[in-house]
């Protein structure tokens, strides 16, 4: 091992960075990349090979060769380059997974998106007046011929809806809620932490599996600003359990003028126990209930982009939009188009089932799911049988998104073994691809759920295993 003067002088060996700048390939590689990014990439890897010396001295000779250093820059400069937010394959069954980019937009919605992003719009204009107007009327009208709804406003996302409602109705005031409705929604974020952020104060009340009436109504005293309702729409509570139906709610809390607030979590605007799913309570059915403000989420079930909807009365919608928390919270143009365009399809729920993604991933038949089983484990047999074995089987997917928790949908799975690879290298392998390929392993089987794929996917798929075979 070299002493300290040695290793001193393995580090000099190492070229500086206008050494590098000088060799052909790095010549080669400024006339594709900018000079910062490039430096950037040069920098990063001598100083890596400087704590290698340092840290490994008997083994660092070979180290501060070129032909050693550039192949490391050119593969770092690749990786810098590389966007972070990249397009992939779901081939878990999760239909609305969160960690995913949750709902996939329908094609209306892009071509809505890439029309009003291209071009100047009147996000901002009354073309009317002439003058300044508001970007919350793009999608007002079509919320409120939907859910005949009073008003609607939309924000950012549903935790902000709440929040604004919140602070708005009840700052410094307490609000009532279900000990058994206090959840916790993704990233850890929970409603007895939102409700605090909004200044309100929170009121549990029941127990966590039974909640009756009277336990609102002995709550209620003269700093109840409002009784709200949380819909469990990421958890369930079954056994011994009971809740206060919204239309009884409503009647209380407008018996002693307060205000009742609904937060449906995912929300829907279709009945979905028409396809055999478990009943999700609707938006219409909140205003029909004559709840004063009910939220939900414009992704999710509703299959449109991230966004938080507020429907309710007239003169409370107009309360929201004057509370300065709606500046913060304000969705942007290409939201809106997107949203609105989504919205429209619901013109129609026949339609929205076929057009929106979500809608017709959750509803796609099971015969259809056999058909395309069958046609990508052919695929897959063409180029892979030799190092593989595909087994259409039976199997579940899940609606996902904090939506239907516990209920399985049944579903046709491409299972993937292997004498030659672990199903844990199977699923590395895959993962590394480009573009990534993600699945799920089950009893030592890796799983492609083709709920979830579209018809390009199992082309991507198809090449993936026809790479790892070779």
């Amino acid at each position: 091992m070299p002493d300290k003067k040695g290793i001193q002088g393995i580090l000099r060996k190492l070229p500086a960075v206008d050494q590098v700048l000088k060799w052909p390939e790095i010549k080669r590689a400024l006339g594709s990349y900018p000079r910062k990014l490039v430096l950037k990439a040069i920098r990063e890897i001598l100083d890596e090979r400087r704590k290698q010396i340092l840290d490994a001295p008997d083994t660092s000779e070979a180290k501060t060769h070129a032909d050693d250093i550039l192949p490391d820059i050119l593969k770092r400069l690749e990786k810098l380059s590389e966007f972070t937010l990249i397009p992939l394959v779901n081939a878990t069954g999760i239909i609305v997974h969160t960690n995913l980019g949750r709902s996939l937009l329908a094609e209306e919605a892009l071509e809505r998106l890439e029309l009003i992003s291209s071009s100047y719009s009147n996000l901002e204009y009354d073309l009317e007046a002439g003058q300044r107007g508001s970007r919350y009327v793009h999608a007002e009208s079509i919320l409120c011929e939907l859910t005949r709804a009073e008003a609607a406003l939309v924000v950012n996302n549903n935790a902000g809806a709440v929040l604004l409602v919140l602070n708005t109705l009840a700052l410094g005031k307490e609000v009532i809620v279900s000990r058994g409705q206090l959840v916790e929604i993704g990233g850890a974020f929970r409603i007895p932490d939102v409700m605090e952020r909004s200044g309100a104060r929170l009121r549990d009340v029941g127990c966590t599996n039974r909640t009756h009436l009277r336990d609102y109504e002995e709550a209620i005293n003269e700093n109840t600003a409002l009784l709200m309702k949380v819909h469990n729409s990421n958890y369930m509570i079954v056994g011994f359990t009971k809740e206060v139906p919204l239309q009884d709610l409503v009647e209380l809390a407008h018996r002693h003028n307060l205000y009742a607030v609904e937060d449906l979590g995912s929300g829907s605007f279709i009945d979905l126990s028409q396809y055999g799913l478990r009943k999700e309570p609707t938006a219409q059915e909140a205003v029909e209930c004559g709840v004063d403000v009910v939220t939900f989420s414009g992704d999710k079930l509703l299959g449109g982009p991230q966004a938080g909807i507020i429907l309710g009365r007239k003169e409370l919608i107009a309360r929201f939009k004057k509370n300065p928390l709606t500046r913060a919270l304000r969705i942007d143009k290409l939201t809106l188009a997107a949203l609105e365009a989504t919205l429209r399809l619901y013109r129609d729920f026949d339609v929205a089932t076929k057009r929106i993604p979500t809608l017709r991933m959750i509803t796609t038949p099971m015969e259809e799911l056999t058909s395309r089983a069958v046609r990508l484990k052919g695929f897959l047999d063409e180029v892979a049988s030799t190092k593989f074995e595909f087994v259409v089987e039976d199997n579940f997917s899940q609606v996902g998104g904090g939506a239907l928790p516990g209920q399985n949908i049944p579903t046709k799975v491409v299972s993937v073994t292997s004498q030659e690879y672990s199903v844990a290298s199977i699923e590395k392998m895959l993962r590394s691809f480009d573009p990534p390929i993600i699945g799920r392993i089950e009893h030592e089987k890796y799983l492609l759920d083709v709920r979830t794929m579209s018809e390009k996917d199992f082309d991507i798929v198809r090449s993936a295993f026809a790479r790892i075979a070779r």
